[in-house]
């Protein structure tokens, strides 16, 4: 047989990470019982485009907040940040020193950047498309969605409120960038209440198994790590190419979950899949350490919720 032709297959690991599984292994050894419920619909909506993309306003949707240097360490390198969260969907103009952080929310911290924003908002990307007339233009602001487990409140609160903001903004189409586990499914939840509501939708995620089980009508999928699903750090060539694959699938899906990978590769060694929320690589004492953060964060996080409604 010749070289050609030889099959050369990758490592078992080297596939999409299975987060719901992982997840739900965590925190079950972490002590929490009630595993959590994944927003699982059959079917998906789907809004084709209503005019060409060179005709069409396009907004961001991010999970990740405006720096704000009263909340504690949210720079490269921060631990988990529950006072950083925020409970409220915001917009914000595109036209200001754009400073977005993720520490808030459960990233890959051990293989994921926290210091280009490029990798979480894919800014830079959107304003070259605008600037070759790929798209007619962004949206004056850009949109922030919380991060909420409560799947209700996301459709029946959040989805609402952001809706309301893209129409008073004449957006045409959405960019949904998620980061942490919930994110995904949050942003999913947003993906097919916009589209139902006539805005088309494609969603940039590195969570396939939560993005594909709650049923999205377009998924430009990156098998990096979570925090990074725009785009490679300090690669602008990853940023252009990604972003390109989000309109181009938003022009080519003619029906809805409709998926396509990208074909960027995050490391030729595919061992950081094993890191994230693996109990199996941690010891007891680490787990232990583990268990009473979550247990905190826990706590801050409903304290800031109440404050948040009170306000």
């Amino acid at each position: 047989m010749s070289k050609a032709l030889e099959l050369t297959f990758a490592a078992e690991l080297d596939q999409p990470i299975r987060y719901i599984e992982r997840t739900r292994s965590y925190y079950l050894g972490l002590g929490y019982e009630n595993p959590y419920i994944w927003a699982h619909y059959l079917e998906a909506p789907f809004t084709p485009l209503q005019k060409p993309l060179n005709q069409s306003v396009i907004g961001l949707i991010t999970t990740a907040v405006p720096y704000d240097p009263a909340k504690g360490p949210q720079g490269p390198g921060a631990p988990y940040n529950a006072t950083a969260k925020f409970y409220q969907p915001y917009q914000n103009p595109l036209d200001t020193d754009l400073d977005l952080r993720i520490a808030h929310v459960g990233i890959d911290r051990q293989n994921a950047n926290m210091e280009d924003s490029d990798c979480w908002f894919p800014f830079a990307a959107a304003k070259q498309a605008v600037q070759s007339g790929r798209v007619k233009a962004l949206s004056p602001n850009f949109y922030g969605l919380p991060t909420n487990r409560s799947q209700r409140h996301t459709l029946e609160i959040d989805a609402p409120l952001i809706l309301d903001m893209l129409h008073v903004d004449k957006v045409d189409v959405a960019v949904l960038i998620p980061n942490c586990p919930i994110c995904h499914q949050s942003q999913s939840l947003l993906a097919r209440y916009l589209e139902v509501n006539g805005i088309s939708t494609v969603v940039m995620g590195a969570a396939k198994d939560i993005v594909e089980y709650c049923g999205v009508p377009r998924f430009l999928f990156s098998d990096f790590p979570l925090g990074n699903a725009a785009a490679k750090p300090h690669d602008p060539s990853s940023q252009v190419l990604n972003f390109e694959l989000a309109l181009r699938l938003l022009e080519s899906a003619f029906m809805p979950r409709t998926t396509v990978q990208s074909p960027l590769i995050w490391s030729a060694d595919p061992s950081w899949k094993l890191d994230y929320s693996n109990l199996e690589r941690l010891s007891a004492q680490e787990i232990s350490r583990l268990r009473k953060e979550a247990e905190q964060a826990r706590i801050t996080a409903r304290e800031l919720r109440v404050k948040s409604v009170g306000g």
